[in-house]
């Protein structure tokens, strides 16, 4: 069986291999047989999912292969993915599973794992759990299967674990907000905190049909979030993506900041205060070269881990950070959460807008990032592209060209069959002339 697992669960096609119904029901069962073997009496799991259509499908598949293994399942319906890690922590409960292809298009699905800490599985955990979808998983006799039972305020309690992050004598009161919950899991929550906060509130993005997630919204296409900010002259614009663990926050001009700016703000204003933990900021080897060059210049330090915030959080960690995320807009806070909150991150935003008393645009822009460019180009099944010698030279090649003036960065998306070329440089020609020989020579070897 091919590797079911990349850098944040299990993702593909809905009914394609591996996302189909029947391996999800031997997910499921594995999964079940995995957090039940060491221990006996009651076991439970909670499921949460985003508005995708296919959630249905999987919610049920993995209900009657946990159930099969006598574990009592939670369902959550629609919820934001940060949500299931705090429940599955709060409930008790064995496992979490969260079904969503977080930025991915509607006709993708994902299933994301958590353990009883609140926390992803490690690597270790995943590649048992794939030997025991391999093997089979034996089901218990039939009094000891478990039972399915829906819970209905899960999203309320979520919510008023994210106003417990709010400083508690500060209200939005005055702030107009967009917030483009991208049609997907946060297409309540994110408002209703919102108004509840005191902001006045403009919500898009929040008439999921179980196909359009992400569609022309949320953090991965914020144009229109920005256009309405414009319109409606509004403070700030929050833009989410289908699962809400990733933000995308714009300035009252409708200008962009992404997740480095972000890290960059918080980073500096917890140093401030003696908070920032080992005087680090934790962020993946996509993050920007200004941030590295702004966090020295206070002091600070950046380390860097593979694409992934699951990898960011392993290393918050064990390193005994609490900041950390990647440029995308995964901010993590883990004296507040255990993954990836872009609405909790986004509060922190307003917090220091209301703090500050200062624009958006003054607050949000905290460096001038190195000149980035990024390119994929997609493979076919059984490609590997860059193993090949063509390519190997083009890449040498590219680094040859930057000269020590900046950094080339190749790798494969874990998420999807993709190559990313990406390469950062304050020259302009030579940024484009490098990304363009690595994305020409991968062309020319899948062609």
């Amino acid at each position: 069986m091919t590797k079911l697992f990349g850098t944040d669960g299990v993702r593909g096609t809905a009914n394609a291999h591996p996302m189909t119904a029947e391996m999800a029901l031997r997910i499921g069962a594995a999964v079940g047989r995995y957090f039940k073997r060491d221990s006996e009496g009651v076991h439970r799991v909670v499921i949460g999912k985003d508005t995708r259509l296919s959630g249905y499908m999987f919610e049920n598949a993995l209900t009657a292969g946990l159930t099969s293994t006598g574990m009592n399942v939670l369902l959550l319906s629609p919820i934001p993915t940060p949500a299931v890690g705090l429940l599955t922590r709060s409930m008790r409960a064995d496992l979490g599973i969260m079904i969503s292809a977080s930025h991915n298009p509607a006709e993708d699905n994902g299933i994301k794992f958590f353990g009883p800490d609140g926390y992803k599985l490690s690597d270790a955990a995943e590649a048992e759990i794939e030997n025991l979808v391999a093997e089979g998983v034996e089901p218990v006799p039939a009094t000891q299967i478990g039972r399915a039972k829906h819970i209905f305020d899960g999203r309320f309690r979520y919510i008023e674990r994210l106003k417990s992050t709010f400083p508690r004598q500060m209200r939005l009161d005055g702030l107009k907000v967009v917030v483009d919950c991208a049609n997907g899991a946060a297409y309540r929550t994110a408002p209703d905190v919102l108004w509840e906060l005191g902001a006045t509130v403009i919500p898009i993005g929040t008439s999921p049909n179980g196909r359009n997630i992400n569609e022309n919204c949320g953090s991965t296409h914020p144009q229109v979030a920005a256009e309405a900010v414009v319109a409606h002259g509004a403070d700030v614009g929050i833009c989410l993506d289908g699962d809400a663990d990733r933000v995308i926050l714009l300035d009252e001009r409708g200008q962009i900041g992404d997740g480095d700016q972000f890290m960059g703000l918080m980073a500096a204003r917890w140093a401030e205060e003696g908070r920032l933990k080992g005087d680090t900021l934790v962020a993946t080897v996509m993050s920007n070269l200004g941030l590295e060059r702004f966090l020295e210049s206070k002091g600070l330090r950046l380390e860097r881990t593979p694409v992934g915030d699951r990898h960011v959080v392993e290393r918050m960690r064990t390193g005994g950070f609490n900041l950390g995320g990647e440029q995308s807009g995964h901010i993590v806070m883990t004296d507040h959460s255990t993954t990836g909150d872009g609405l909790m991150a986004g509060l922190q935003f307003l917090a220091e807008l209301v703090r500050s008393g200062k624009k958006a645009s003054d607050v949000l822009h905290v460096f001038d990032p190195v000149p980035q460019l990024l390119k994929n180009v997609r493979y076919g099944a059984g490609q590997t592209p860059l193993d090949l010698p063509a390519v190997q030279s083009a890449i040498a090649d590219a680094e040859a060209q930057l000269n020590g003036n900046g950094r080339l960065l190749i790798r494969k998306s874990g998420t999807e069959p993709l190559i990313r070329v990406m390469a950062e440089s304050e020259d302009a020609p030579t940024l484009k002339a490098a990304v363009d020989r690595v994305i020409t020579a991968v062309e020319m070897a899948i062609a």
